[in-house]
């Protein structure tokens, strides 16, 4: 499928849902923006951060750091193990990036925007389409509410007044919701969810979103389950029995042929 039919295949509610994804993750840049400018960060080093990263979480976690003190390799080791999430991102939609030399340009745009797209659509060239679209549009709205963050880091002294952290997760809610009409797809949220529940109040931000990949185990058990009882045979089909002919001799023939 070529690049023109690929971006065909996307249908005006899909292409609106990531234009409203884009603009929300621009806000919320703008929010890490001004905690970044509050922490001491110049305006290049916020872009640069953002645009290299391209994780809203970890620069968030880096920067928390930074700002209370923390060392810097402290903080890039948080980010990272906060980062780790995208492995669990990666294998559900690595099967749409393929191989080539342009594969490490097209991971570099796996994040929770883009694996959302992606996951919420069946058919693999709307879930490549969706992904690449909602991946570049990332990649451009991250690092330039970033930089508005930054210019306005000197008028607004605290974002959260302002209620932009909430903004990205009630945009994510709302994108899961129809895909948890599947029974399994329900299950592994509801798994991943409590674990990370469980594990907010014990460990360190970050940490309960990796527990939150429980739920894909739990759907892969499900899956495997279902397989594995679709396999077995019932016992209740009755044998069937093969009666053999028998050869046909050049008598048999000779007579037909007489009759």
């Amino acid at each position: 499928m070529g690049m023109r039919s690929t971006w065909r295949t996307l249908d005006g509610p899909t292409v609106r849902a990531v234009v409203v994804m884009c603009l929300s993750v621009l806000v919320i840049g703008a929010s890490y923006g001004v905690t970044a400018h509050s922490a001491g960060f110049t305006w290049w080093q916020i872009v640069g951060i953002a645009t290299v990263v391209l994780a809203g979480s970890s620069e968030f976690v880096f920067v928390g750091i930074i700002a209370a003190g923390g060392a810097p390799i402290v903080g890039a080791l948080a980010g990272i193990l906060v980062n780790t999430r995208n492995f669990g991102y990666g294998l559900a939609v690595g099967k749409h990036l393929r191989g080539g030399p342009g594969m490490l340009v097209r991971a570099h745009l796996i994040n929770d925007e883009s694996a959302a797209m992606a996951t919420a659509e069946r058919d693999p060239g709307r879930a490549r389409a969706a992904f690449l679209l909602c991946g570049a549009g990332i990649l451009v709205a991250w690092p330039l509410g970033a930089a508005l963050g930054a210019v306005m880091g000197g008028i607004i002294a605290s974002p959260e007044a302002l209620g932009l952290d909430a903004a990205f997760p009630a945009l994510l809610a709302a994108l899961a919701i129809p895909a948890l009409r599947e029974r399994r797809t329900l299950l592994a949220a509801f798994v991943g969810g409590g674990v990370a529940v469980v594990l907010t109040p014990f460990t360190p931000a970050g940490l309960p979103v990796l527990g939150a990949l429980a739920g894909f185990a739990a759907l892969e058990a499900t899956r495997r389950i279902g397989r594995s009882s679709k396999a077995e045979p019932t016992g209740d089909a009755e044998p069937t029995i093969h009666t053999k002919l028998p050869a046909r001799t050049d008598f048999d023939v000779d007579a037909e042929v007489r009759r």
